[in-house]
């Protein structure tokens, strides 16, 4: 089998609609990766879910005065119709409501304490004397004990992404009602980080030379500063798994430990699907696997931390429980590419007060492929960036639209026009043809360099680049002119540009795939580029999910080929009339959509 590629996306919490700043920062950024790794001819899986236990949805479900397991349906469904309008190419969206993920997770649990990697202790939690319970983490807001910081959780301070002790945090609040919690005894498993310290850090360094320093800073710079401290990962709740010990009712894991465990439990979910209760291993027990981990920088301690650790501190057993007769341990993530934030207009992005770019709102209005693009090219990969509505209308436009839309449609409309819908003979090329083609040739390499290396916004530059030297070698051979005195040479013009559009189309194809998938199809070709998606739902024990499916043999990317790179465009091939892949914009769009915000 070819080379294994798993994208492991982070899980949205099933409790709130999907904005830009979500898109960009981990849903967005998988597909492009897995689309590239696809088109290599790897063995790619693009896996993710709803993250239904969260506390975020308790918090949802009391506002709407539902129950949890209805507020998680309903986003969930959501969720699914603006992935696939988006075009984003999940073989898996799945939950962690189901009964496949409480066993898997139940498994791993048991497997960490059978290994010595789980103790209990008993610990102050938030208590709420009014409403008589145990408070989870997001329904305790206060001061960040390390940036000072307000509107910090008792677990997590998104400012400086410090894991918090819920003890010390200052001044804290119920968010239900406002009131002062007090502390309280209650027992707890805890994950023994302290004990795995040493290996996650051999780990970490092992992966500082090619993962971005914001990630490094924030799991090994933080272990080498501070050192590592076991965690709780049981919590006082009723919604949730339930604690696979006996004596532990009315406790569920914690959601943070709980919902990482998706990554392995959706691929295992996706074997199950096809049948073959092996496949799994194929990417979590194979060292040749290669697990990215597309995430926003508030989930780097989770992902480059605690997830290693547990994955360290099961080795082998949890393959043992699954019945493997030569057991294997399950393999470590090989890179975890965290964006940072987005801002809107330059304020920083806010659900409550509509101050969002909203994902299923703006696909009402717009093509999902400019969304794509502006938000690659603006992707917030070293530090935060900003949705501007000026700067979305003038990248369409004069990028989108001019640079790279008018060349192919103004190429093929010409050449079927000229050549009567037939690809030109070019003859013996000449020395501006051939340089052009070798500058196409050196940019599919540049920017499968910048994709390997999970450089987005880089890449997608390069690659528009490419478009405008189209452009400038049609200013200069002007085939448009040329045909009027000699169509031999129009036709070596109208080739070479031709030849630049095909392989342009393949390098834009994992960042705009709807445009190039019209583009393969004007250009004559028969079978799609990456193939048709389907949805079925799945009925499961605990409830009915969605997953997302290729059609069986219909995916060219399915196949052990390499089709990331240039190929010739054979003279004399047929292809169809074009039509133009972008719409140009209204200047109106842009005050239009500010009036929209913050109302």
């Amino acid at each position: 089998m070819t080379e294994p590629v798993l994208i492991a996306v982070a899980w949205p919490y099933a409790s709130a609609q999907i904005h830009v700043g979500n898109l960009t920062g981990a849903y967005l950024p998988a597909d492009i990766l897995a689309r590239y790794h696809r088109l290599r001819g790897r063995d790619v899986l693009m896996v993710s879910g709803s993250d239904s236990h969260g506390t975020p949805v308790t918090v949802r479900a009391d506002e709407l005065n539902a129950t949890p397991e209805e507020v998680y349906k309903q986003y969930h469904a959501e969720f699914i119709e603006l992935f696939q309008k988006l075009g984003l190419t999940y073989d898996i969206f799945t939950s962690t409501h189901t009964a496949n993920h409480f066993d898997v997770a139940s498994k791993l649990f048991l497997s960490l304490k059978e290994n010595g990697f789980l103790y209990t202790e008993e610990s102050k939690q938030w208590y709420s004397p009014a409403q008589e319970r145990f408070l989870p983490d997001r329904y305790v807001e206060g001061t960040c004990y390390f940036c000072g910081k307000t509107g910090a959780r008792s677990d997590q301070c998104d400012n400086c992404g410090h894991l918090l002790e819920a003890e010390k945090l200052i001044d804290p609040k119920s968010k239900i009602d406002g009131s002062t919690p007090e502390l309280r005894g209650t027992t707890h498993f805890y994950l023994d980080l302290e004990k795995v310290q040493d290996q996650v850090a051999e780990f970490l360094r092992a992966r500082q030379d090619y993962w971005r320093p914001n990630v490094i800073r924030q799991s090994l710079g933080q272990i080498e500063t501070e050192g590592l401290r076991g965690r709780p990962i049981t919590r006082d709740l009723s919604w949730g798994i339930p604690v696979p010990v006996e004596g532990w009712d009315g406790k569920c894991m914690y959601v943070w430990f709980e919902a990482v465990i998706g990554y392995l439990s959706s691929v295992i979910e996706w074997g199950l699907l096809q049948g073959d209760l092996e496949a799994w291993h194929h990417w979590w027990t194979n060292p040749a696997s290669r697990t990215l981990y597309c995430i926003g920088k508030d989930n780097i301690p989770f992902h480059a931390i605690i997830w290693p650790a547990e994955l360290i501190g099961v080795g082998a057993s949890f393959d043992a429980k699954m019945g493997a007769e030569d057991p294997q341990p399950l393999v470590l993530p090989y890179d975890v590419p965290a964006n940072e934030f987005m801002n809107l207009e330059g304020r920083k992005l806010s659900g409550s007060q509509n101050w969002a770019v909203w994902g299923l709102d703006f696909l009402e209005r717009y093509d999902p492929d400019p969304m794509r693009y502006y938000l690659t090219v603006n992707m917030p990969e070293t530090r935060d960036s900003d949705w501007d509505w000026e700067e979305f209308y003038q990248r369409n436009n004069n990028e989108l639209v001019a640079t790279w839309g008018n060349l192919a449609n103004r190429v093929l409309s010409f050449a079927y026009k000229h050549w009567e819908g037939v690809v030109p003979d070019p003859g013996e090329p000449r020395e501006g043809d051939l340089a052009l083609l070798e500058t196409l040739r050196e940019g599919f390499k540049t920017v499968e360099a910048h994709l390997e290396a999970v450089k987005l916004r880089a890449a997608i530059q390069e690659a528009m680049r490419l478009a405008a030297e189209v452009n400038k070698y049609l200013d200069t051979s002007a085939p448009w002119f040329e045909i009027k005195a000699d169509k031999d040479q129009a036709a070596k013009s109208i080739y070479t540009a031709m030849q630049a559009i095909d392989w342009l189309k393949i390098i834009f194809a994992p960042f705009l795939p709807h445009t190039s998938e019209k583009l393969h199809g004007y250009l004559g070709y028969d079978r799609s580029i990456f193939g048709q998606l389907v949805t079925r739902e799945v009925a499961d024990s605990l409830s009915t999910h969605l997953v997302m499916l290729y059609e069986p043999g219909e995916s060219l990317s399915k196949r052990e080929e390499d089709l990331w790179q240039p190929t010739e465009l054979r003279p004399g091939k047929a292809f169809n009339q074009p039509a133009p892949l972008f719409q140009k914009l209204d200047a109106s769009i842009v005050d239009e959509e500010r009036a929209r915000l913050g109302k």
